[in-house]
C-alpha cells in the first residue's frame, strides 16, 4: 500500500465522540474495561489489537447496538441512539459483504441508499446522482453499476457497502475490517478516498484492521486496544513490535529456552566426553 501524503488537517476542533470509564460485558465475561476516548472532527484513527481484544466491542458500543456496564458515550454530546444523532453516522460492519440472498437491487441501487432521505426517497438531485457515480468509480464497481449486489463477490459487495457509507452526510464513520476481501488497487483507492474525505470535508473515521502496516501508512492517529487502550497517540509514535509486546505483558522467552536447551546439550556432551564412560573402548 502506497503511503498517502499527509496535508495539515482542516481546522476542526470540535469534540464528535467521547468515550468515558467505558466497561462492557458480553456473556457474563468482561470485554473492555475503562475505555477514554475522544475524538475531534477530522481525525482519521486506526484501531488494532489482537482477535478479542475488544475492537468490535468498542465500535458496536458506540452505535448503541450495546450496552454498557459502566461509563458513557457521546455523539455530538449526546447518547448513540438520540435522534439528533440519526443520519450523522456512517457504519460499514465486517460482515457487510455477506447480504440476503433475496436482496434483489443493483449495485448502484444499493450505495444510493446512503443519499437517500424523505425528500429524496422518489428522486435524487443532480449533485446526489453525481456524487453516487464518483463513489461507484472509486471504490471499482462500474462495470458492475447495473449489476444485481447479490451476484457479485464477496470482496465486491464489500466495496459496494463502505461506498453506501462514503456516498452519505454522515460526520462520523466507522468501519469493522472494510478491506477484507478487498484486492490491493481498490483498498488503495479507499484509502486515498477516506484520507481526502478527512483531510478536505472534516470527516471523521474510526476504522478497526489487523493491517498493522497499512494503518501505520494511513491513519492520522492509532489506538492498540487489549481490552484496555495500551496506547493512544501519533502513528509516527506508534510502537515497534518489541515495545508493543511489553504493552501486552508479553515476556521474553526465546533466550531462557536457549539457555536451556545449551545446558541440556553440554550435560550430554559431558556424558559422551567422560573417560571410562559406559561403552568406552
Amino acid at each position: 500500500m502506497e503511503t498517502l501524503q499527509r496535508s495539515p488537517i482542516l481546522n476542526c476542533q470540535e469534540e464528535i465522540l467521547n468515550v468515558s470509564a467505558l466497561s462492557v460485558f458480553r456473556s457474563g465475561s468482561k470485554v473492555i474495561e475503562d475505555i477514554n476516548l475522544s475524538v475531534n472532527c477530522g481525525e482519521f484513527i486506526g484501531i488494532v489489537g489482537p482477535n478479542g481484544g475488544g475492537k468490535s466491542t468498542l465500535i458496536l458500543t458506540i452505535l448503541g447496538v450495546l450496552k454498557p456496564k459502566t461509563g458513557s458515550v457521546k455523539i455530538y454530546d449526546e447518547s448513540p441512539l438520540s435522534k439528533n444523532v440519526i443520519g450523522k453516522v456512517g457504519w460499514v460492519p465486517q460482515t457487510a459483504s455477506k447480504l440476503p440472498t433475496n436482496v434483489q437491487i443493483t449495485v448502484k441501487e444499493f450505495i444510493r441508499l446512503g443519499v437517500i432521505t424523505k425528500r429524496s426517497f422518489y428522486q435524487l438531485g443532480k449533485q446526489q446522482k453525481e456524487k453516487v457515480e464518483k463513489i461507484i468509480k472509486v471504490v471499482g464497481l462500474e462495470e458492475y453499476a447495473n449489476t444485481r449486489i447479490t451476484h457479485l463477490s464477496g470482496g465486491q459487495r464489500q466495496r459496494a457497502a463502505i461506498g453506501k457509507a462514503l456516498v452519505s452526510d454522515a460526520d462520523l464513520i466507522l468501519m469493522d475490517e472494510p478491506m477484507v476481501g478487498v484486492d490491493r488497487e481498490s483498498r488503495n483507492s479507499i484509502m486515498k478516498l477516506l484520507g481526502g474525505l478527512c483531510h478536505q470535508q472534516n470527516k471523521t473515521i474510526v476504522m478497526i484492521s489487523h493491517d498493522l502496516a497499512g494503518m501505520k501508512q494511513t491513519v492520522h492517529r492509532m489506538i492498540y486496544l487489549e481490552e484496555k487502550i495500551r496506547f493512544d497517540g501519533p502513528t509516527s509514535e506508534f510502537p515497534e513490535l518489541s515495545s508493543l509486546a511489553q504493552l501486552r505483558g508479553i515476556e521474553y522467552t526465546i533466550g531462557e529456552i536457549e539457555t536451556s536447551e545449551q545446558k541440556s546439550s553440554d550435560n550430554e556432551a559431558q556424558i559422551i566426553l567422560v573417560p571410562g564412560s559406559r561403552g568406552e573402548k
